[in-house]
């Protein structure tokens, strides 16, 4: 690391020319090819998969995306002279724009169907002549124009669909602005200088850039889900800023006692570089830890989030050093150049309230560390009613013309307009056509079936599809009830005597297979996940309990920060309030990446905490001074690096899209639990409670176990004269501590 940090220094100039280019190349070569993102939930082997099988290879006519025109009278109906008069002019206005492929309305016999029971409400299909994801979003807003265009006083016009989403996109990263913004503003404040502070926002923000750009590409060579590339940003903003919010640190220590600038950038990639690229791993182990699972939508996702940790981490160790060079003594603010000009390097004195928490911590650890289990348990406990769905239009906030268009059709037609289910199969023969014709009457027959359409038959006849419209919401638990009905009872009993076998596919069967997919392999993820993240713990501070009470934190604070998403998303407490709309499930590839992500990042913490502890141990074998003076020295470097990574990520809620919202507050809430509730109490309360027992390893196990270090021997901080009876003894004060050394 010394190596690297020492060219970066010496051919500063080079270094951060290479990283622009990096960043210019993929930005405009992402320009060029496009995104190419896809959202595919389909799980091989599934019976949704095998319906949506059956639909492409049998109707390759179906077209692009279609989405819908809704229009709503209260003082008159829809079939009234005025309104068709008014609403047929613009049906027929946008199917002469570019980019529709037809519109068809309800006042055609095609459309029969598409008036409401009491007149009151109506609908167009619109259909374009690409996939949502490859119309341009000046189409769609033409679309939106012209459709609204015909609103007035006594009739609402809204519309939604997959298409109309684009149009409802923020147009500027708001979200990504304030994060940044704040954890400005919160790193001025600790280091005092301007310069200092820019830096570690500019070393995340030339690798986050290059990283969005280059997951733009990786969408061309597999599949990529559309939220990949603001799920990357949200968590190499965190880590990245984080990072470098380290490295700096050291550097500006390394300055105050004395080491010219190249010295000290050179020191601080040598010995916090080293954890950075330590704790970089192993985000980027839990990340990948998806491909485990072998489903294509979680690998792009994988890969993406990786890649962007992995350029964050290069970053820090690369051009930020060579950035320290150029700026100088400007790392440190002027006061601190002025004392160290006036007086040399001095020893740095302390605040002491880190140090009287770890005492109060020492003195009553059955108390707290009580009282925080208990806020742990109590979040988690919404985690147990959990419900892994399909959220859809119908969760967008109240003022978008998605939702009240999803509210229309869903008054006037009913809930399972919004959803319907699609019975697909493939005939042999003139038994398994006549039990398809007669699907459609025992379909209507079914409890939760409002509607089954006629059979629809492909151009050879082999392939058929029933349209299912059922009483309930596509999110609701009946609707999944029905899914599963159709599959077990309904379907079986058709195809009695016959070939025929219908799979029932749609958006809610598509993400309650996708689910059970999921949560049956989740044990597996888990316990893959931990285990290596257990084993490097394990060889790092050779201790039994140290791995296994990380575990425990780690399952703890992934069970409570679902417990807060759970509350504000699928029970709604402040979704309204928050913008994000109206509550809904969760969705069911949330599990799987929240662990990845916060698995990593608690394992920062945990290295940072413990580390200092094991140093300590080492040299005195006096467990409780050790707990002591490792939280003492570590708190201020988790909490300081917490309160940035939640500004972060509660900054991405603002993101408009519910998805990366829901990411966010998760991430904000497991990083908050970590690091005030964990790591600063509960851990090191366990820790005294268990006294010696913490760093208790075999002695065949230490015998075979390889040594890691995460920072080469020699380099940690002097020593904090802490004693057990804390009385305004001194810790060292740094505005932010940098991770220390473990053996």
């Amino acid at each position: 690391m010394a190596a690297i940090a020492r060219w970066c220094v010496t051919h500063r100039l080079l270094a951060v020319l290479v990283w622009l280019l990096a960043l210019g190349g993929t930005a405009a070569a992402a320009g060029f090819a496009g995104s190419a993102y896809s959202n595919d939930y389909e799980a091989p082997g599934t019976e949704s998969g095998r319906a949506a099988g059956l639909l492409k290879d049998g109707f390759t006519d179906l077209g692009g995306d279609t989405d819908t025109i809704v229009w709503h009278t209260d003082d008159s109906t829809v079939r009234a002279a005025d309104v068709t008069q008014k609403m047929t002019a613009t049906l027929h206005a946008v199917e002469r724009l570019p980019g529709v492929g037809a519109v068809t309305g309800p006042y055609t016999d095609a459309g029969s169907g598409q008036i409401s029971a009491d007149g009151h409400t109506a609908y167009a299909t619109v259909t374009f002549d690409r996939q949502a994801d490859d119309v341009p979003v000046g189409q769609v807003h033409a679309v939106v124009d012209t459709a609204k265009a015909a609103a007035g006083e006594h009739l609402r016009v809204e519309l939604g669909g997959s298409a109309i989403a684009l149009t409802e996109a923020p147009a500027a990263h708001l979200s990504e602005a304030v994060g940044v913004a704040v954890a400005a503003v919160v790193l001025f404040l600790a280091f005092g200088s301007l310069a200092a502070s820019l830096l570690p926002i500019a070393t995340a923000l030339v690798s986050v850039g290059t990283a969005y750009a280059g997951i733009t590409l990786l969408g061309h060579l597999m599949t990529v889900a559309d939220f990949a590339p603001m799920l990357g940003m949200l968590v190499g903003l965190g880590v990245g800023i984080d990072y470098a919010l380290f490295v700096v640190t050291r550097h500006r220590r390394g300055l105050r006692r004395g080491m010219t600038v190249p010295e000290a950038a050179q020191h601080a990639v040598a010995t916090t570089g080293r954890a950075v690229v330590f704790a970089g791993a192993t985000v980027c182990i839990a990340l990948l830890g998806m491909l485990i699972l072998r489903l294509s939508f979680l690998n792009g996702v994988a890969v993406a989030a990786s890649l962007t940790v992995v350029l964050t981490v290069a970053a820090s160790v690369t051009l930020l050093p060579a950035l320290l060079s150029l700026i100088g003594m400007r790392a440190l603010s002027r006061r601190e150049r002025r004392r160290l000009a006036a007086h040399g390097p001095q020893p740095e004195p302390a605040t002491g309230f880190a140090a009287r928490w770890a005492a109060f911590v020492e003195r009553r650890p059955k108390l707290l560390g009580a009282l925080a289990a208990a806020v742990m348990l109590a979040l988690a406990l919404p985690t147990f009613s959990l419900h892994l769905g399909s959220s859809d239009q119908g969760n967008n906030a109240g003022s978008s013309t998605t939702r009240q268009a999803y509210d229309l059709l869903a008054d006037g037609f009913g809930p399972g307009v919004n959803g319907p289910l699609t019975v697909a199969a493939h005939l042999d023969g003139a038994d398994d056509r006549l039990a398809m014709d007669t699907l459609p009457a025992t379909l209507r027959a079914t409890d939760g079936v409002s509607w089954a359409y006629p059979v629809t038959y492909n151009s050879s006849g082999d392939t058929a599809y029933v349209t299912v419209v059922p009483d309930s919401a596509p999110q609701s638990r009946q609707t999944s009830e029905l899914v599963d009905r159709l599959r077990t009872d309904v379907l079986p009993k058709v195809s009695e005597n016959t070939s025929l076998r219908a799979h029932v596919g749609g958006v809610t069967a598509s993400y309650d297979d996708f689910a059970q997919v999921v949560i049956g392999k989740l044990p597996l993820f888990i316990g893959v996940v931990v285990g290596l993240g257990c084993l490097l713990l394990l060889m790092a501070f050779r201790s039994v309990g140290i791995p296994l009470k990380a575990a425990v934190m780690n399952v703890a604070a992934v069970a409570s920060s679902f417990g807060v998403v759970v509350a504000v998303f699928q029970w709604g407490w402040g979704s309204e309030l928050l913008g994000l709309g109206s509550s809904g499930p969760i969705e069911p590839f949330l599990p799987v990446i929240m662990v990845s992500v916060l698995f990593g990042l608690s394992m920062d913490y945990q290295v940072f905490l413990v580390g200092r502890m094991y140093e300590e141990w080492l040299e005195t074998g006096d467990n409780r001074r050790a707990v002591r003076v490792g939280l003492a020295e570590t708190s201020r470097v988790i909490n300081s690096a917490a309160v940035i990574m939640i500004s972060v990520f509660l900054a991405f809620v603002l993101s408009g899209d519910r998805v990366i919202a829901m990411f966010g507050i998760a991430l904000a809430a497991a990083v908050a639990l970590d690091a005030f509730v964990l790591r600063t109490l509960l851990v090191p309360a366990l820790m005294h409670m268990l006294g010696g027992a913490n760093w208790w390893l075999p002695g065949w196990l230490d015998r075979r176990l390889p040594r890691i270090s995460i920072e080469p021997p020699g380099c940690g901080a002097p020593r904090a004269n802490i004693p057990a009876a804390y009385a305004g003894g001194a810790v060292e004060d740094e505005a932010v501590a940098a991770p220390q050394r473990v053996h």
